[in-house]
């Protein structure tokens, strides 16, 4: 039964949004303008008043959200997906970048599997699942909806997540969405007014590609050396000289999503550090990378301040997760003794937990990115996904490879597989902490999917297991945060950057906001979230839409003028210890209702997390 917005916020929220409300109509009497940039993989820590001057005047004038917290697993699309509604991943299904989706998905590559940071996958997901894989309205759908102009601009996949149901081919008001795809045949289509603005702006119809920043290397060729300047520089462009103005020509309030994709794209593909963990993600390339980004956001304020609009703009600003120098090193995984054409001698390869798995269990492996092709000798997945049983078109495991964490469905619901499952992934000391749908009882070892918010209303199938990785610190002269590092199951190679686990160094996103909504010069000690983005974007613009799940962020009301500022409590959480004494703990804090999640794992494998003398084992660097 669908909702509102007042009854879904639950303990804390009701009394900050329904006070709130009252104290915005009072005070707001003028409609404002919101922006959302998202600088993509940037860590909270890596910002000073010379390594990104704009974002560290937005967090020093304005509000420093000094708290921050992405949500696990900490990926793009999922954390895209809690911003643009204010839920969690339980809610909205996007549990990861790649999902199973229970169907083969033409757009995706004829696979189970989809990479879905991809607007005609979303496209063909949305159409498997009643119009709205999502399952809740976004910020952007409710702003058009409403009468607001709207426009999402910037990396393919999370930016067209924001208004992904909009279809540009009906009559009505359309949101403005340019991306990597724009101009292209999976691009949403450009309106003649934009097209015929981005001409008068002498800006080409098509986004520039990357270029050599696309470059990801290989294991015996390091990747990029340059950050995303070109196709940035083309985003920014289109926001400042044809977005804004026509929005402001307009006169009505806008709402206007920026999500860069640097510093992720850089840090991913780096070639600073090829096989080796030092200077890892925290090399040139890197920096290079955060300046760009800092660049473009100073580029729209100026826009703003030239246009007349800043007085009456917000600007949030919020990383999607931060990120850890991957390791591809393992003592215990079988597959990382065998020979790969493409993986240098005693590294993890792509694929690793479904080789691993397949191997334990006894079970065959087959590729769904390589039409369910049999995976035997020294093969791996091409990809790194598996379905694992002996019909791939039936299988009773199904692995979709991500990064810093793996997620494991059972299309069958077999209990007793996933109690060998969880049992082979203990014995492996590249695992740092197991999550499992509560459907299947608790297990020793491991925590309920429930405990983190993974379990709601989706509509997308729910994993039956969520594999975190082992994560720790390097030696890299800055903060731990910094210096993280993390085994991650992906075809980058050690070195080079990922996230997706539930290392701090992953959560701890940077966050910060200013506007005539904001408090200025406000440091703000109490845990935020991603999912919080969302609540408090639609609180600031009046948007009431209706819920279908009620696992949602709340309003961020200490940031606000005489907003309420609750207090916040921290907690522990562990499982029962497995058989071999691991147990899956769990630090988080509390506001109110609210749960915000630290870091988790096994005590001694994820940074974060201090092992408990004689009690965790560890695994070693």
């Amino acid at each position: 039964m669908r909702r509102s917005l007042v009854l879904l916020s639950a303990g804390l929220t009701v009394l900050s949004t329904g006070l709130f409300s009252d104290l915005a109509s009072a005070e707001n009497n003028t409609p404002r303008n919101l922006i959302l940039f998202i600088p993509d993989g940037l860590r909270a820590l890596k910002i000073t008043p010379d390594t990104a001057p704009a974002m560290a005047e937005v967090r020093d004038k304005g509000v420093n959200f000094k708290n921050s917290h992405s949500l696990f697993p900490t990926f793009t699309m999922a954390n895209g997906s809690a911003m643009s509604t204010g839920h969690y991943l339980g809610d909205t299904g996007v549990f990861s970048n790649t999902i199973w989706t229970n169907y083969t998905s033409a757009p995706a590559g004829d696979t189970v599997v989809p990479f879905i940071e991809n607007d005609a996958v979303l496209g063909d997901i949305d159409e498997h699942f009643k119009g709205d894989y999502l399952n809740e309205e976004t910020i952007l759908k409710m702003a058009r909806d409403k009468g607001l102009s709207t426009a999402t601009i910037g990396k393919v996949g999370p930016a067209y997540q924001f208004d992904h149901t909009d279809h540009p081919d009906k009559p009505g008001q359309h949101s403005v969405v340019i991306d990597d795809s724009t101009g292209g045949k999976n691009g949403v289509a450009l309106s003649d007014e934009m097209k015929d603005a981005l001409t008068k702006a002498g800006l080409p119809l098509a986004t520039p590609s990357r270029g050599d920043n696309a470059k990801a290397g290989d294991a015996k060729t390091p990747g990029t050396t340059v950050a995303n300047v070109a196709q940035q520089a083309y985003f920014a462009d289109v926001a400042t000289k044809v977005v804004l103005p026509m929005f402001k020509a307009r006169n009505k309030p806008f709402v206007l999503v920026f999500w860069s994709r640097d510093p992720d794209g850089t840090q991913h593909n780096q070639g600073d550090s090829l096989n080796q963990i030092l200077p890892g993600i925290n090399g040139p390339s890197t920096m290079a990378s955060i300046k760009n980004v800092d660049n473009n956001l100073a580029q729209i304020r100026k826009a703003l301040d030239e246009l007349g609009l800043a007085a009456n703009t917000n600007i949030m600003i919020q990383a999607d997760h931060g990120f850890s120098t991957i390791s591809k090193e393992s003592k215990t995984s079988p597959s990382a003794k065998v020979g790969y054409d493409d993986t240098p001698k005693d590294f993890l390869p792509m694929g690793f937990v479904a080789l691993d798995l397949a191997k334990a269990l006894d079970l065959p492996l087959f590729d769904p990115n390589d039409k369910n092709a049999k995976v035997e000798g020294n093969k791996h997945p091409k990809a790194g996904n598996g379905v694992l049983g002996k019909n791939p078109e039936k299988p009773d495991l199904v692995v979709a490879t991500n990064g810093g964490s793996d997620l494991i469905y059972l299309p069958n619901k077999d209990k007793k597989l996933a109690v060998r499952t969880i049992k082979a992934l203990m014995e492996q000391d590249y695992v740092s902490g197991l999550f499992v749908d509560d459907s299947l009882g608790r297990i020793p070892g491991t925590l309920p999917l429930s405990s983190i918010n993974l379990r709601g209303k989706a509509a997308t199938p729910t994993p039956a297991i969520v594999v975190n990785f082992r994560s720790y610190a390097s030696e890299c002269g800055e903060a731990p945060t910094n210096c993280s590092v993390q085994v991650a199951d992906t075809v980058l190679r050690q070195g080079q950057g990922m996230h997706g686990s539930f290392s701090r160094g992953d959560t701890y996103n940077f966050m910060a906001a200013i506007g005539p909504d904001f408090k200025a010069g406000f440091i703000d000690e109490l845990p935020v979230s991603n999912a919080d983005v969302g609540m408090t974007a639609a609180r600031l613009l009046g948007l009431h839409g209706a819920h279908n799940g009620g696992l949602v962020g709340r309003v961020m009301s200490e940031a606000l003028p005489n907003g309420i500022v609750p207090k916040a409590f921290k907690a522990v959480e562990k499982s029962k210890p497995s058989e071999n004494g691991l147990q899956t703990e769990l630090n988080l804090q509390r506001v109110g209702s609210q749960r915000y999640f630290d870091a988790a794992g096994f005590p001694g494998r994820t940074l974060g997390l201090e092992p408990e003398a004689g009690k965790q084992k560890t695994a070693g660097k």
